[in-house]
């Protein structure tokens, strides 16, 4: 009998330990019941997920980082002739250049790498990502706020909130829930290519904080005037807070600075 696996704090492993949520994660993943061609789990642990994750896609590549883990996961779906257990950091893997999807329960303490490497992902159509729940009220616009990463990629990659899980769902138990982060990419992009670099400048340019204020922070690069008549176009007051303002407002204000 194979002897059970050590948690291992380094790699920052908290287990979906309860089959309904796991169900759940699964349907968030891949809804209305259709199947997708490729997916990639990230951290696939014991295998909660990805049991449910299998019979909603065609291939299914399971990562693993922990080679504790990896024998009994290879056990577990020899008979699942879908499922290919990959031994090995996620992070290296080169991203395909078909169409696919990525989920996972990612360890908290790379959850920032993970997103930037579905990002990058050229291909990627969708990510679902179980996430230290304030990072994931964080992008999403759920405290009202929104940050750089989430506005600047905005144009390509539609964020949501897709659903809460309670600690207690893990084994161990973390300290906080969780959330589940579902990263679209648009199919139709909202900017042109080549505007997609003026956008960069100004969304980076605003968040740098110089001066005090969006307001300030753009009027380095814009004359005032321009400037002033920009933030009523897009029904903005001059003293809003860079956090503030939502996507769509911040396409607006791209929009008549650029036009």
């Amino acid at each position: 009998m194979a002897r059970p696996a050590r948690i291992s704090r380094a790699l920052s492993q908290n287990f979906l330990a309860d089959r309904a949520t796991a169900e759940h994660v699964a349907r968030l993943t891949v809804p209305h019941g259709r199947r997708v061609p490729l997916l990639l789990e990230v951290g696939a642990g014991k295998g909660a997920l990805t049991a449910r994750l299998a019979p909603r896609c065609h291939e299914l590549h399971a990562h693993e980082i922990d080679p504790q883990l990896v024998p009994n996961l290879r056990t577990r779906f020899s008979t699942t002739p879908q499922v290919r257990v990959i031994a090995g950091d996620f992070m290296l893997t080169q991203p395909p250049c078909t169409p696919f999807a990525v989920a996972g329960n990612v360890p908290f303490s790379r959850t920032a790498d993970i997103v930037d490497w579905c990002l990058r992902a050229t291909a990627l159509t969708d990510a679902t990502l179980l996430t230290q729940l304030e990072y994931a009220r964080k992008r999403t616009g759920d405290y009202g706020s929104w940050t750089l990463l989430t506005v600047r990629s905005w144009p390509c990659h539609d964020w949501r909130l897709v659903g809460r899980i309670d600690r207690r769902r893990f084994s161990p138990v973390p300290r906080v829930d969780a959330g589940v982060v579902r990263i679209e990419r648009r199919r139709t992009p909202l900017l042109e290519p080549a505007a997609l670099h003026d956008w960069r400048h100004l969304v980076e340019l605003g968040f740098s904080g110089v001066g005090g204020s969006l307001h300030a922070s753009v009027r380095r690069a814009h004359p005032r005037r321009r400037v002033d008549s920009a933030f009523r176009a897009a029904r903005l007051d001059p003293r809003v807070l860079v956090g503030e303002v939502s996507p769509d407002h911040w396409l607006r204000l791209h929009q008549e600075l650029t036009s």
